[in-house]
């Protein structure tokens, strides 16, 4: 061996302090958040964002998580194999639309309520919502598509 490598003690302890450094970070932006939070909005505004926080996590877990599984579930009860890489481009296709629901669905909401002033919720989120998933479908079928092209000519090529 001519020195340690990417599992010797210099990697090793490289990477602690890259992860100590990350978890740091991540530690002082939460709490940022949190002092920005706490002395900029009303109590209000601060349950508000609590109630939003909880329905994300509960629409996570509930309804994304569930979903994502389940076509892992049907693609490998298939007769034939699904290669992963094909299963992780459909399930990367279903988080990305539920991502961008999650952010679109309460403009839809608040433009049901209406507001005092037009320009304010300009929009038809709905129909933008709408086209959005079907870009994001036919971005993911392409990709699937140029997937299997290439694992073929990978496949012709042996």
């Amino acid at each position: 061996m001519t020195g340690p490598g990417p599992s010797g003690a210099s990697g090793g302890s490289r990477m602690r302090a890259v992860r100590a450094t990350l978890v740091a970070v991540g530690v002082l932006g939460l709490a940022l958040g949190a002092a920005v939070l706490l002395l900029k909005q009303t109590p209000v505004q601060i349950v508000g964002v609590g109630v939003w926080m909880l329905g994300a996590i509960l629409l996570h877990d509930a309804v994304l998580s569930p979903i994502v599984v389940g076509v892992g579930i049907l693609a490998r009860k298939r007769g034939r194999r699904v290669p992963f890489a094909l299963l992780a481009i459909v399930q990367a296709g279903i988080v990305v639309g539920a991502v961008l629901a999650l952010l679109v669905l309460p403009e839809i909401y608040a433009k049901t309520l209406g507001t005092a002033n037009p320009t304010v919720l300009p929009l038809d989120y709905s129909l933008n919502l709408a086209l959005t998933w079907a870009a994001v479908a036919l971005l993911t079928a392409l990709a699937c598509g140029a997937y299997l092209a290439l694992a073929r000519r990978r496949a012709a090529a042996r």
